[in-house]
């Protein structure tokens, strides 16, 4: 029997369920096959309950990145010379700034120290029109930075978009299906992701919803199209044939992937969305016990800015990237910095989608990164 590789603990890929692993690895059907149609529409249709969306969202599912989800939501409500604000914390809110000046937008960014998070105040001051310039169109944020760690809550951001009659837009890469995200109670236009995190997937699916009124700033826009793949237009009637469970095609689909989500999806809503924020809550939670023990400081500065879907550690005194290596002769896979201003000074342990459900998962790894550093190894509270 082959030897099992590391644990996969970074903030992914991650490790999948032996259900959604199976579905996968099935023999690849057509786009047109029935069992692919079931697969898709009924994805569709888990997704808002994910999302905790409403019944007139629209979901897409297309074959790539989150970054490509991204992508989507930038090019299909910005133009030249739309004003936006962009709430940064961390490397992947620098990402969405870039793509909107590459779309010739006003980009406004409202920052603060590395591992903070900036306030409502502070985003409400970026959201009035300032030196006679129009509203801000869009705000943009991340629900959780994969590079800090760092979680903003959404609900405030998301009612002064709207009281400044602006969309919102939110990352939820690190995020979806682990940290709550209410889309529809919360007022949110869109909320994207991507498969390989807590949806519990192998990488390759770009995932989003989208409000009406979202879709209706798209659909109204005065210039050019968006390119052709991106644009949500040209996706929309996919979306629905697949959900009526008629066979369409535009692009075709990662066919595997949408065999697996359906099971992951399945498996996510099983116990409900209260169920399954609260595992993962319970599991941040022990583990920063955990590192706390080992003498593991976070880089977000404050307790309630800590995700629950990855710890970001900064390395103890003496101690360097090196350990990531030793961790790994332990059995496990951490992951090195990302944010260019610490990137040497800390490391970053995944604990979102299957893994919680595994506490010997949880287990192994802070058995791996205390004995990397010479440790006891510390009791993982139970519960």
């Amino acid at each position: 029997m082959p030897e099992r590789p590391p644990l996969l603990m970074i903030p992914g890929p991650i490790e999948v369920s032996p259900a959604v692993l199976q579905a996968f690895t099935a023999p690849p059907p057509g786009h047109l096959a029935p069992r692919l149609i079931e697969a898709f529409g009924s994805s569709l249709e888990m997704m808002r309950r994910v999302w905790l969306a409403a019944d007139s969202s629209l979901p897409f599912v297309v074959a790539g990145a989150g970054t490509l989800a991204m992508e989507m939501a930038v090019a299909n409500l910005i133009e030249a010379g739309d004003r936006t604000v962009v709430v940064n914390t961390g490397y992947f809110s620098d990402r969405l700034t870039e793509m909107l000046r590459r779309c010739g937008a006003d980009v406004r960014e409202v920052t603060t120290e590395v591992g903070d998070a900036p306030s409502p105040e502070q985003v409400a001051e970026a959201l009035r029109p300032t030196g006679g310039g129009g509203p801000v169109k869009a705000l943009f944020a991340t629900h959780v930075d994969t590079s800090t760690g760092v979680r903003i809550d959404p609900e405030p951001l998301a009612a002064l978009a709207r009281e400044n009659g602006a969309l919102s837009v939110f990352d939820g890469v690190c995020a979806t299906a682990a940290e709550r995200f209410d889309m529809e109670d919360w007022g949110a236009d869109v909320y994207l992701t991507a498969s390989q995190k807590a949806i519990g997937l192998p990488p390759g699916l770009a995932m989003l919803l989208v409000s009406a009124r979202a879709f209706e700033v798209r659909a109204n826009r005065g210039s050019t199209a968006p390119p052709m793949y991106l644009d949500w237009v040209e996706w929309r009637p996919i979306m629905e044939a697949y959900e009526q469970r008629r066979p369409a095609y535009f692009s075709t689909p990662a066919t595997n992937l949408i065999l697996a989500l359906a099971t992951g999806l399945g498996e996510i809503l099983a116990g409900g969305m209260e169920e399954r924020f609260a595992l993962h809550q319970r599991a941040a939670r022990n583990l920063r016990e955990a590192w706390l023990s080992l003498g593991l400081t976070p880089v977000p500065v404050r307790p309630e800015l800590a995700a629950n879907t990855l710890s970001a550690l900064r390395f103890p005194a003496g101690v360097d990237g090196s350990l990531i290596g030793r961790i790994l002769e332990h059995g496990v896979v951490v992951a090195g910095g990302l944010h260019p201003a610490i990137r040497t000074e800390y490391f970053r342990v995944g604990h979102m989608g299957y893994a919680v459900t595994r506490p010997d998962m949880l287990e192994s790894t802070v058995r791996a990164v205390a004995r990397a550093l010479g440790r006891d190894v510390p009791a993982i509270p139970a519960g």
